[in-house]
């Protein structure tokens, strides 16, 4: 795969517009689904890449990988799921600087519980608008296009001459 002419990128700024704008809508109904038992969204989704994570738990900046949330307000949130105890937040036995964080059984279990209605919800909002093959193939694409993004170069910032054009979906 090489550079894209301009009909390519205009393409590649329109998969991305309909990519974001169906994760958006989906996601808007997710939130509003009677689902959250006593936890948002956001702190679910910590809850649940934790169960990703080994037992004894996962640093905090591997957790952050996983999270759409910058370091200091992901910390904050482990700070209140710690309080509520749904995690606990320990030293990293190789590194005291490191933190380590893992699910408590209260919070394992909010988590389950939790995430099998979510899951029920994606199965519908997912499931009801495409059939398996075109889900295995909605699949495909994105881990694809995910795995991809690490040898993928950066965008070169634009030349001079370049930064007064029409950028395709500008």
């Amino acid at each position: 795969m090489g550079e894209q002419g301009h009909g390519g990128a205009r393409r590649a700024v329109q998969t991305w517009e309909s990519l974001f704008r169906a994760q958006v809508t989906i996601m808007r109904r997710l939130q509003s689904d009677p689902v959250w038992d006593g936890v948002t969204l956001r702190e679910y989704d910590v809850l649940f890449s934790l169960t990703k994570g080994p037992d004894e738990g996962m640093r905090l900046r591997d957790l952050n990988e996983l999270i759409l949330l910058s370091q200091p307000s992901l910390s904050r949130m482990v700070d209140r799921l710690a309080s509520r105890g749904l995690v606990e937040r320990r030293s990293a036995p190789d590194d005291a600087r490191g933190t380590v964080v893992r699910l408590t059984p209260a919070g394992a279990q909010v988590q389950r519980s939790v995430g099998r209605a979510h899951a029920r919800a994606i199965a519908t909002y997912v499931g009801g608008a495409l059939d398996d093959d075109e889900l295995a193939t909605l699949q495909d694409l994105l881990e694809r296009l995910r795995a991809a993004q690490a040898s993928i170069p950066d965008v070169a910032p634009p030349a001079a001459s370049e930064a007064g054009e029409d950028a395709p979906g500008a």
